[in-house]
């Protein structure tokens, strides 16, 4: 014969919290400056040159591998910073840069500053 399981009791369960960790969390858009010699400064200076970078130059550069390098333009380049990536093909291969951002963290507008006619 098998034995029955008998039931135990429930614990008691909090439905809600009174205070939550991501309610005071702030967010880290504001913070946007990154170190003179950190390896995120070098790759914006690399994607920032006019003619861009490529993935292979990121990696030599950082270290990197190839999946970590595209990683870094998804979540970094492209939604933290919020910066617009820019991809072409070149001779075969496929080169990077940063073709704008935010209006407010590129500067004046260059349109606006001008003298009329």
């Amino acid at each position: 014969m098998s034995k029955s399981k008998r039931a135990r009791p429930m614990k008691a369960r909090f439905v809600s919290k009174t205070s939550s960790k991501a309610g005071t969390r702030t967010s880290a858009a504001p913070h946007q400056r990154t170190r003179a010699n950190s390896k995120q400064a070098r790759v914006l200076a690399l994607l920032r040159r006019p003619n861009g970078a490529t993935i292979a130059a990121i990696m030599v550069s950082t270290g990197w591998q190839s999946h970590s390098v595209r990683g870094f333009f998804a979540g970094v380049v492209r939604k933290k910073l919020g910066l617009t990536l820019a991809s072409e093909k070149i001779d075969g291969g496929r080169v990077y840069r940063i073709a704008g951002g935010k209006p407010a963290a590129n500067g004046p507008d260059p349109i606006a500053t001008q003298p009329s006619a």
